[in-house]
């Protein structure tokens, strides 16, 4: 898991290459969270922890300081000055209701749901594509996968 520092890096290395350079480069690898649990000892690993489950494209669990658990997907987060005025914003599993929780309040996270986004790049869509052409498909398209 890239860090912030090296996070910037990387981009000062992009600032140097050419349009044509860009255009061909591998893209960024997603990271594989589903099923995992960071250690949030700091505020600085709250915070990255959180960042990532923004990214995330499955549910997650949050824990509270009280012990109460909120699963859902997390669509929203506001940073503030401290921990105690950020907040997330959550879709609780099965509710219409939208929760917010101050980063203060979380015990732990846990990417918990299925990452609906993984194996969904296009060179993996092109790749079944040449998979079902040399089968002697025909009319292939892409179709959306069901969700659980």
């Amino acid at each position: 898991m890239a860090t912030e520092q090296q996070e910037h890096l990387k981009i000062e290395q992009l600032r140097h290459q050419s349009a044509d350079e860009l255009e061909h480069i591998a893209g960024r690898d997603r990271e594989q969270l589903e099923g995992w649990i960071p250690t949030l000892a700091t505020d600085q690993e709250i915070t990255e922890a959180l960042e990532k489950a923004f990214d995330y494209r499955g549910d997650i669990t949050v824990t509270r300081k009280d012990g109460s658990q909120v699963i859902g997907y997390l669509f929203d987060r506001r940073t503030g000055s401290s921990l105690a005025d950020s907040f997330v914003r959550i879709i609780p599993v099965n509710e219409k209701t939208k929760v917010s929780i101050a980063y203060s309040d979380i015990a732990a996270i846990a990417f918990s749901g299925r990452d609906t986004a993984a194996g969904k790049t296009f060179e993996a869509w092109v790749k079944k594509y040449w998979e079902k052409k040399a089968a002697g498909e025909q009319n292939i398209q892409i179709e959306p996968e069901k969700l659980d």
